[in-house]
Order: C-alpha cells, then structure tokens, then sequence
C-alpha cells in the first residue's frame, strides 16, 4: 500500500501537468491511476435496485397565471420538501443557449492541454480558474472530471478573463439561468409561507452566482472511481444542465426506508435545480439539500454545467426562518455564509453533510 507521502507526491506529479483527467485519456491510458481508486464501500448502493421512485418533473409555463400558481407551488414543495431534488421544463432558457453553453465547455476542454495551462491554478482569488478536483489534496481518492470555475456574480471576470471558446457563451447563459432562479426563488418562497419576494430580495438568495463546468472524460475502469463523490451543494440552490450522457444519480430512501440511489434522466429541454445547504437550514428541515453523486462511466464525455446560487456577502449571517405562528423550535444556531463554506472547503467531498457543524 502507497504511504501518504508516495500518494502527495503522485498527485503533485499529476497536477504539475496542468493537463487534468483529459490529458490522461490524451497519452493513453487503459487502466485508473491509483490516486483516483475509491475503497470499494464508496461505490455501494447500486441503482439496480428495485424501487418505484423518480425525480419529479415540473412544467413552468404558466408560472404567473393565477390559476397555475398554486399548482405549481405545491408541486415544487412536494419535491423541495422529499427528495430535494426536481427538473423544470418551460423555464424560459433556449435550448439554443444551453446547447452552445454545453459546446463551449467541450471545445475548452477539448483544446490542446498548452492551451488550457494558462487557466489551471488552485489560487481562489481568481474568478475564472480550471483545475482536476478543488479538493484534490484533502479527498481519500480523486474524482474523475476536469472544471472550469466562472465566478459570475457579483462581480463577474472580464472578457479578457474567459477563455476563447466561453466567451461570451458563458456570460449570456447565466442571465437566462438568473431569471430561471428568480422564478425559482419566488415558488419556494411562497411553498415556505413566505410573501413572494421573501428569498429573492429579503435573504439575497440571487446576489452571488457561479458557474461551475464539469468535464467527464470516459472512463477505462468505471468500476474503482467516481465522476464526483457523494455530497450536498453547500449553496441556496442550484440549477445544474446536463447532458445526455448521465451518470448523476440522487440518494433517497426507498419503500422499505433504506437508502438507494436513483438516477436522473436526461430529459429534452429540461434543467435540475437541487435544494442546497443553505435553504435546508434557514428552511428549519423543511427543504431538504439531498446527497448526489456522479457515477464514472465508460463512454463520454459527460458534460455538466452548474449554476450555484450562493451568498454574495460572506459576513451575513443566515439562520432558521420560523414564522411567528410556527411552535417548532430551531434546528440549527446562526451563522455566517463564510463560515459554513470555509467548514465545507476544509472537509472536501468526503461523503459527509456540513449541516451538522450547525445542528442545536
């Protein structure tokens, strides 16, 4: 068995590459590098399993029409409300924009590896930043996928900033995904009791937004890997579009209340928005921020783009929302969003919810 200095010195040496999982498939190899084998429990839970339960997909159009309103609100609090997870078709975003976004994370990825060395870096301070793994030092085992990193807003990156091949593509379809979320916003808003504008405009669950582009080359051993390790989003929400390769899969609790995974289908034209970490908590447990993961497969790439709706000031503190008629007392103490997302930079992808750092 490698020591612990044997395994730093082989990611050291994979990551001075600057060429990611993506150069790896470029010189050739036919079996996993040893820093990317997950011990065999991590890979568990098949979704063969026999169960009767998919992720709810919810039609949009008519979101304002006072007839479809309460409709929708109790479709989207069903769903926020079990498994956490939910697709949204009629949204409003082109399938034109998304299929050019998808594009444009494939053509970067897919230039060659001298091209793409001027954006790999693990510094944070810069707002667009390519790398194999933001944990890839802390994680037991590697996961494997390539990411670009966009940080959108508040304060986005120039023009200059962007790669030739997102440029512009990129900055256009966070727009169009911003209003998706402001729609979002205004559903769960209202599935919480809340008046309409509550977590749009009073929490400032639309102020920050990144962009995060996943890159998952095929795979020679699926089998000993991961896409991306079992986790929650430690966001207010996410709206994730993916591809039709799939691979995503969401862990819920089947008829006989064990845990099983459930894959998420590809369906045309839609997008998934997922509950995160910060909602489940100022939600007091009524929204659930559920684990997910992405399963490693033999064929791709996989092409995934994320927009993290996140806290645009880190010093503001986010605690239970409890309306005053509620009796049920908080879960979870105040804190800040800087404290909750250092807590979950710190720990990585290690299969465990930073929500309990802050359970009373």
């Amino acid at each position: 068995m490698a020591s612990a200095l044997d395994r730093f010195q082989e990611l050291k040496a994979f990551d001075d590459t600057k060429s990611g999982v993506k150069g790896l498939i470029d010189a050739g190899v036919s079996t996993l590098p040893a820093i990317f084998h997950h011990p065999p429990g991590s890979l568990t839970l098949d979704s063969t399993h026999d169960h009767h339960f998919g992720i709810p997909v919810i039609d949009l159009a008519g979101a304002w029409t006072p007839s479809r309103r309460a409709e929708l609100v109790g479709k989207v609090k069903s769903a926020a409300e079990t498994v956490g997870f939910f697709q949204v078709v009629n949204h409003g975003v082109p399938e034109a924009a998304m299929s050019q976004m998808l594009a444009a994370v494939r053509s970067f990825n897919e230039e060659p590896a001298e091209a793409k060395r001027v954006y790999y870096t693990r510094d944070d301070s810069r707002r667009v930043r390519y790398h194999t793994n933001f944990d890839l030092f802390q994680s037991p085992a590697a996961n494997w996928r390539d990411t670009l990193y966009f940080e959108m807003e508040p304060n986005g990156p120039t023009a200059e900033e962007i790669p030739p091949a997102c440029r512009g593509v990129v900055t256009d379809y966070t727009r169009s995904v911003r209003t998706v979320g402001g729609t979002v916003l205004e559903l769960l808003s209202e599935a919480l009791g809340l008046h309409r504008g509550y977590l749009e405009h009073d929490a400032g669950c639309l102020e920050g937004v990144n962009v995060v582009a996943h890159y998952y080359p095929a795979c020679p051993e699926p089998r000993l890997t991961l896409g991306h390790t079992r986790h929650s989003d430690p966001t207010f929400f996410t709206v994730l579009l993916q591809d039709g390769v799939g691979g995503l899969q969401v862990l819920v609790e089947d008829e006989k209340l064990q845990p099983v995974w459930v894959d998420v289908p590809s369906v045309a034209g839609a997008l998934i928005v997922n509950i995160g970490d910060f909602l489940q908590l100022m939600s007091n447990d009524k929204l659930k921020s559920v684990e997910h993961r992405v399963v490693a497969k033999n064929v791709g790439p996989r092409i995934s783009v994320a927009c993290f709706f996140q806290p645009a000031a880190y010093t503001r503190v986010y605690g239970p929302i409890i309306p005053e008629a509620d009796p049920s007392p908080p879960l979870y103490r105040s804190t800040t969003a800087e404290e909750l997302l250092r807590r979950f930079m710190d720990k990585g992808l290690d299969g465990t919810s930073v929500l309990h750092h802050f359970r009373l």
